[in-house]
């Protein structure tokens, strides 16, 4: 009775070896700086292609905030292209967070569930998935600013 109770602890102890080994096989390794370097620099192509649209627009004779309007408008929908076309997943997969920061990345948090759940109608799949991923930032931007304006408007009426 020990012996068969040392053999299925011996059973067990390689079992588990062998269900570490399997992890650590199949876990990704990702290197940190590699990550960082990919998002600095596609997140600096992103912004590098606001300001050549920023440029341009300018060039054109619009103002500063014009030019600004229709950058983020050129922005937003060449993120929201890119998305239907699938080409800015694997953007993301390669620039990770560099992605995200700049106001492409906020388009497509929008775009993407859209998309994704279109296959369920207009009401209950884009309606209402939509902003699955962009409602939270939304709401408690909007709720941070009322906020913010409520005790800025406080301090104005106290003094």
């Amino acid at each position: 009775m020990i012996i068969e109770m040392d053999k299925e602890k011996q059973d067990k102890a390689e079992q588990q070896k062998e269900y570490e080994e399997l992890v650590d096989k199949v876990t990704p390794t990702h290197s940190l700086f590699k990550n960082m370097l990919n998002a600095f620099w596609v997140g600096g192509l992103i912004c590098v292609l606001g300001q050549v649209f920023l440029n341009v627009a300018k060039s054109y004779g619009l103002d500063q905030e014009m030019a600004g309007a229709w950058c983020s408008m050129l922005l937003v929908g060449l993120s929201v292209l890119l998305t239907g076309l699938n080409v800015y997943s694997l953007m993301a997969k390669l620039g990770g967070a560099g992605t995200l920061v700049p106001i492409t990345g906020f388009a497509n948090s929008v775009a993407a569930p859209a998309i994704e759940f279109k296959k369920e109608g207009q009401i209950f799949g884009i309606g209402c998935k939509i902003f699955t991923i962009a409602g939270p930032v939304i709401l408690y931007g909007i709720f941070t600013s009322w906020v913010l304006g409520l005790i800025y408007w406080a301090t104005g009426w106290c003094g």
